[in-house]
């Protein structure tokens, strides 16, 4: 064994017997080789997030724990009235470099990956000087928070990647076998029941590994998509998804199938969204969720009041109104009967009128930027009723992905829309004023529609949809049928296609129908002969030069 003199890894000084630790217990702090024998377990703590740090804290002297730690983790537990070392005294070494190098050091190394059942392992540390850690609770920088910040800068972004705080966690979830990790603070409970007990839990050590190399892939992951965005690099070479659970969810799209909620950042999309009231979320409700929101968003952007009603995530009623009770009335009355169930969302406050209009309906969930009090206290009434206030934005420069058997489809969202400026009219006759509104309202509408999709609106509503079809003349049939079912007038009306006829059939059909303009992508081969039939029945024809699928 090294002397204390002269072990250059060991400066840390033992106590006197008067110096009596939180609890009661009198206690040692860290101390040479020589005195290994009376020396208590080693908890080394380096936290960005406090949440619950001084009562684990606590709990760990209580039970005769030493605690080391760094920087601002040292400080919130003396200000917890704790006593706690420096990782300093530990390495030998004043943290450097702004706090990039301090805990990068064999005497912090060596006593986490030593193997306690190795004598060889023991006998090296013990010849360095270095003392068995037992407990490592690290949380890392806050870089997914940084790098949302609009005002963060390159370095601001960097400065948060965490490099000794991963290097820890890894040693310690590698030799879980004598070493606890904790990357979570919830998980504090848990451990120090357990040190209470005094189980060998070794089950507990080793999920407690598998959530830091979970962790640390997340937040690796979160770190290379940042460097890929950076370089516009969409669909770098290997991607590794950043997603963290949130919710357990009660079942899947069927009650056989399990299912939970996983999100790129807690607190962000709709995540971020304050649920008012109702059961849980379910699957399915997550994803008409999504469906409404993709509904009403680019009406949200232009700042228009706008109602969305959907079923299986797809609208079966949307419209534009002079308030949230007239669009909400106008969307109904697309589908009533289909709105049985759904999920609305609106781009307004829903006040008073809304909540009365909506309370004789049965519906799953409904969202919206905010409520007014006493329009949460009339759905309130409806106890399963799920209320979510709030808004859901994309994160910057999110993807799209489907999943696929052994693999994974990944595409970018689709582009705002560039509107009116970009189209072509290709009709004889120009739209009037009301159908160039009924068109563009027509257009933002479909292309939450799914594939293939037609819509009939008038007066910024929708009056039929056609969802989901395997041709687009089923698709415009299947919408003019709906008018018709719902006792909607559809003289007059517009259709919207999210992709170009490839006959002229549906051009015949909304013209027999009384439709009197038509808004589509075109890129048919038979283009010519759908124009030539949209003037042939006096109809105006635009052409956006887009395809809008939604599959």
């Amino acid at each position: 064994m090294h002397s204390a003199a002269s072990s250059p890894l060991s400066p840390w000084r033992t106590n006197g017997p008067d110096d009596v630790l939180a609890g009661g217990c009198i206690g040692r702090q860290l101390i040479f080789p020589g005195e290994l024998l009376s020396l208590m377990p080693i908890a080394l703590l380096s936290v960005s997030d406090k949440t619950g740090l001084v009562e684990f804290a606590t709990g760990l002297v209580r039970l005769q724990w030493q605690l080391v730690s760094t920087g601002g983790t040292a400080a919130a537990l003396r200000t917890g009235g704790l006593p706690v070392r420096d990782i300093a005294d530990l390495t030998g070494m004043p943290e450097m470099l702004d706090g990039r190098v301090k805990t990068l050091h064999p005497a912090v190394h060596g006593g986490i990956l030593a193997r306690r059942d190795l004598p060889e392992h023991q006998r090296q540390i013990r010849e360095a000087g270095i003392q068995d850690i037992g407990l490592v609770v690290v949380n890392l920088y806050p870089f997914r928070e940084t790098a949302a910040r609009a005002d963060a800068t390159p370095d601001d972004v960097i400065e948060q990647i965490d490099i000794g705080g991963p290097a820890l966690l890894r040693s310690a979830a590698k030799n879980f076998a004598g070493v606890t990790a904790v990357v979570d603070p919830a998980d504090y409970g848990r451990v120090l029941q357990g040190l209470e007990t005094g189980d060998d839990d070794l089950d507990l050590r080793r999920l407690l590994a598998g959530k830091v190399f979970a962790h640390t892939a997340s937040y690796d992951a979160a770190i290379a998509a940042w460097f890929a965005a950076r370089r516009d690099d969409m669909f770098p070479d290997r991607i590794t998804l950043p997603f963290e659970r949130a919710h357990v969810l009660r079942y899947g799209e069927n009650p056989d199938q399990r299912a939970a909620f996983y999100v790129e950042r807690p607190g962000a999309g709709l995540d971020a969204l304050d649920q008012r009231g109702g059961k849980e979320l379910s699957f399915n409700n997550v994803l008409d969720l999504e469906g409404a929101l993709v509904a009403a968003d680019p009406f949200r952007a232009a700042g228009e009041t706008c109602c969305a009603i959907i079923k299986h995530t797809t609208p079966c009623g949307l419209a534009t109104g002079a308030s949230a009770v007239d669009a909400y009335r106008k969307a109904l009355a697309c589908d009533p009967m289909s709105a049985f169930g759904s999920v609305i969302a609106f781009t307004v406050q829903v006040d008073d009128a809304a909540a009365d209009a909506i309370s004789s309906l049965f519906v799953e969930c409904i969202v919206a930027p905010s409520f007014t009090e006493s329009a949460l206290e009339i759905l309130g009434r409806k106890k399963n009723l799920r209320i979510l206030v709030g808004s859901a934005e994309w994160t910057a420069g999110a993807l799209d992905f489907k999943r696929v058997r052994g693999g994974l489809l990944i595409q970018d969202r689709p582009p705002a829309e560039a509107g009116r400026p970009s189209w072509r009219v290709v009709s004889q006759r120009q739209p009037t004023a009301d159908e160039w509104s009924d068109l563009g309202f027509a257009w933002r509408a479909v292309a939450a529609v799914k594939s293939n999709a037609i819509v009939i609106a008038k007066a910024g509503a929708t009056i039929g949809i056609g969802a989901g079809q395997m041709s687009r003349v089923d698709a415009a049939f299947l919408a003019v049928h709906k008018a018709g079912q719902a006792g909607l007038d559809t003289h007059g009306a517009v259709m919207g296609s999210d992709a170009y006829f490839p006959f002229r059939d549906g051009v015949d059909h909304a013209a027999d129908a009384g439709v009197t303009a038509i808004i589509q992508p075109g890129g048919s081969v038979k283009d010519s002969e759908v124009i030539a039939a949209a003037d042939e029945r006096g109809m105006a024809m635009v052409l956006t030069g887009r395809r809008t699928f939604r599959h």
